[in-house]
């Protein structure tokens, strides 16, 4: 194994961590926004230091590897396609991060009803479903998997067009609902965000993978 190798699979081994770190605080995140649990929100904020942290130790190794020893091909491919997946998967942390500040800020509990009817329960569960599948994909280099992404992807889109009108129905008849309603709209879009970081998580993958692009790609008609 040569020098660039060696570069490429601890550059792999770091990617693979963040994509475990970061699926690990949304599913914290979910358990602290429907307790609620304050303390794991704030274990979940302390923990986003880290995923900053390793955000730019694997920069920094892709950067290195690029300039140092002047990749071709395949490695070049998986350098360009990893500085896009550490990126997608810091914002992905982001988001639980956010989730997680709404956790220290509310100062009663959700109301029950209007969690049920805008699906959090779900959304949550699908972005979870989304992680484990993106990092199985991504370990074992299944492009295939990673394809099913889109279409789980599409789901939550689904739910997240409806999060509006649901809450806007439940804050008309108790105006006391307000500041909830504001937590949970931005709650859902985070999620329907973090959907959309897994997808550009896999396309990446894919370019990688099978040397396929898909920015810009339309739709068949």
């Amino acid at each position: 194994m040569n020098v660039l190798e060696n570069e490429i699979d601890k550059i792999n081994e770091a990617v693979l961590e963040m994509m475990h770190l970061v699926g690990q605080q949304l599913e914290k995140s979910k358990r602290a926004l429907l307790g609620p649990d304050t303390e794991l929100a704030e274990e979940i904020i302390f923990t986003e230091k880290r995923i900053n942290a390793l955000e730019l130790t694997i920069d920094r190794y892709c950067e290195n590897a690029i300039a140092l020893y002047s990749p071709v091909a395949t490695d070049l491919r998986f350098l360009i396609s990893m500085l896009k997946v550490n990126s997608d998967l810091e914002r992905i942390g982001d988001y639980a991060e956010g989730i997680a500040s709404y956790v220290t800020e509310m100062e009663e509990d959700l109301n029950q009803d209007m969690l049920a009817a805008i699906k959090i329960n779900e959304m949550f569960d699908l972005a979870m479903e989304m992680m484990v599948a993106m990092e199985k994909g991504a370990r074992e280099e299944n492009t295939g998997l990673l394809r099913k992404l889109f279409k789980m992807d599409s789901s939550l889109n689904k739910i997240n067009k409806k999060k509006s009108k649901v809450i806007s129905e439940y804050i008309k008849k108790d105006p006391n609902l307000i500041i909830q309603g504001f937590y949970l709209h931005s709650t859902i879009k985070k999620l329907e965000r973090v959907g959309d970081h897994i997808k550009n998580v896999a396309e990446d993958y894919i370019f990688y993978l099978d040397a396929e692009i898909f920015k810009h790609k339309k739709k068949k008609k």
